[in-house]
Order: C-alpha cells, then sequence, then structure tokens
C-alpha cells in the first residue's frame, strides 16, 4: 500500500491525479490543509509520499511549493499531469433559481471567470479547496450554495451536477511531482519500469553578465533539453536570482557529464530529483 499525503479532501483533483498515478495500487491518502503539512508528513515518517501541484498551464507556477521542496531536501521521484475539468454544482433539492453564493479555491474561480460572469448575481466567496467546497455544503446542507469541484468531488458527496466542463480554456492542466524521502528513492523505482529521462535542478548564478547564457549554452551542447526555467529572487542579496530548472535528455552519461560541466558555473547547484517525464 501507497500512503500518499495531498493538499486538499478526497475527490479533490489531487485526490485523482495520485490514484492515477499509482494506478493498479491500494492507496491511503492523508489529507492536509496546506502545502507545508504535506511536506510534513513525509518528514515525520519516510514511508509517506507526498503529491505537490507544480504548475498549471493557465494559473502559472506555483513559487511557494518549489521553495518547500527545496528546504525540504526530498526527492522529485515522478510527475503526473492531469487535465483539470470544473464542475458547477448544488444539493441535489436545489436549482439554478434558488441559488446565492458559489464556493471554491481562488484558482478555480479564476480559471471559470467566464462562466461565473455569465451569472452575475452569485457572491464569489473563496476557500481553500474545491472538493472540501462540495463536501461542507453537502454536510451543513447549505441550500442556496454551489460550489465549483471535480466531478469525482461532486460524485462522492452526492451533489447535483448543474453544469460541467465550465473552465474558460478547456487546455487546462496541472503538473504534479511525486516527492519521497532519498533514503526511499530506490524502493519505490524497484517496483516500478522507469527510464530516468528527466531531471529537476535549483541553482544560484554569480551577478555577472552572461552567467546564464554559459550555462544554458553547455546543456545545449550537449543536447540537453531545457523545458522549463523558474527565476527566484534570493531573500537578502539584492538582485541575485536562483534558478528551478527542468531538462529532458534521452543519453544519462551525457546529462551526467553537463551536470559536471556546468558546476563550476553556478552555486549551491542542487538535483531536486532524476525521474520519468510523464508522456
Amino acid at each position: 500500500m501507497k500512503t500518499v499525503a495531498i493538499q486538499g479532501a478526497l475527490g479533490s483533483y489531487y485526490d485523482i491525479a495520485a490514484h492515477q498515478y499509482f494506478q493498479g495500487e491500494e492507496v491511503e491518502l492523508i489529507c492536509c490543509a496546506t502545502f507545508e503539512e504535506v511536506f510534513d508528513q513525509v518528514l515525520h515518517d519516510n514511508k509517506v509520499i507526498a503529491l505537490s501541484a507544480i504548475e498549471n498551464t493557465i494559473a502559472g507556477s506555483l513559487l511557494h511549493n518549489y521553495e518547500l521542496l527545496k528546504q525540504s531536501g526530498l526527492q522529485v521521484v515522478g510527475e503526473h499531469k492531469l487535465r483539470i475539468s470544473h464542475c458547477f454544482v448544488c444539493l441535489p433539492d436545489d436549482d439554478w433559481a434558488d441559488l446565492t453564493e458559489v464556493n471554491s479555491h481562488p484558482i478555480a474561480l479564476m480559471q471559470c471567470r467566464e462562466f461565473l460572469n455569465q451569472h452575475p448575481t452569485l457572491k464569489v466567496v473563496e476557500a481553500e479547496d474545491t472538493a472540501l467546497s462540495a463536501e461542507l455544503i453537502s454536510k451543513q446542507q447549505l441550500h442556496g450554495h454551489a460550489a465549483i469541484c471535480s466531478q469525482a468531488a461532486a460524485e462522492r458527496n452526492g451533489m447535483k451536477i448543474l453544469a460541467s466542463g465550465i473552465e474558460t480554456n478547456k487546455h487546462n492542466f496541472t503538473r504534479f511531482l511525486v516527492v519521497a524521502d532519498p533514503w526511499q528513492v530506490d524502493e519505490l523505482n524497484r517496483h516500478r519500469s522507469r527510464e530516468v529521462n528527466k531531471a529537476s535542478l535549483v541553482f544560484s548564478l554569480p551577478h555577472e553578465e552572461g552567467s546564464l547564457s554559459q550555462v544554458l549554452s553547455i546543456l545545449s551542447f550537449y543536447h540537453i533539453n531545457l523545458t522549463k526555467i523558474q527565476s527566484l529572487p534570493i531573500i537578502g542579496r539584492e538582485w541575485e536570482y536562483q534558478f528551478y530548472v527542468d531538462v529532458v535528455f534521452d543519453n544519462v552519461l551525457r546529462y551526467k557529464q553537463s551536470i559536471i560541466a556546468i558546476s563550476p558555473l553556478t552555486k549551491e547547484l542542487k538535483i531536486l530529483g532524476e525521474y520519468e517525464q510523464f508522456q
């Protein structure tokens, strides 16, 4: 059995992503209120695996989660990409004419802005989680309240689906990282057929002209494909940045050589994880 810590309630998109990633395996979820709590679960019990969202095709990168990952010392062992499709739901006895308020996570509300603009009489209220919004309405029998959540959350809580696929942009995907204690990486990989062809790195650079371009040129020389680069300011060091980089490769040896080559040019280079790219 896999014990997986997620941010959110049962029926959330994290729940769906965890079961898809560990398809065919028994999964026990630890539902957490915050991302900090998700990482703490692994630090307190190294058998626990964490699932952390890292970017969304509409909302962008979750910058705070990059920092949590780096500070935790945990390792990325995999990734999963999930198509996000939102439903507009209410209690079974309610209907459009009864609704006065809609609750959901602020990012979900933002992703459904066009739909919400078509219903200006609804009061929009932010909540900590999509699935939890549906759960609270169901448990407390909050007539007149609607939620924006997944179909799984609606079905789990016995809610009526009034509209589905209400997200403005249908190309709405969230990328999740699967994170574990470094001592558990080999054990996890032993039971999964994986081809390591992707890595997540973090490093800082001296505040000098051309420092980043030198690193990128070396990666290019070794035929390492850069799929993402995210810069974050270093607190207390004005105009200096740390860079979170994802690279993919088809030759592990060339990848290892590229890491050796860029190391003298960087500061505090750290490999956050080496894993199989999600297809």
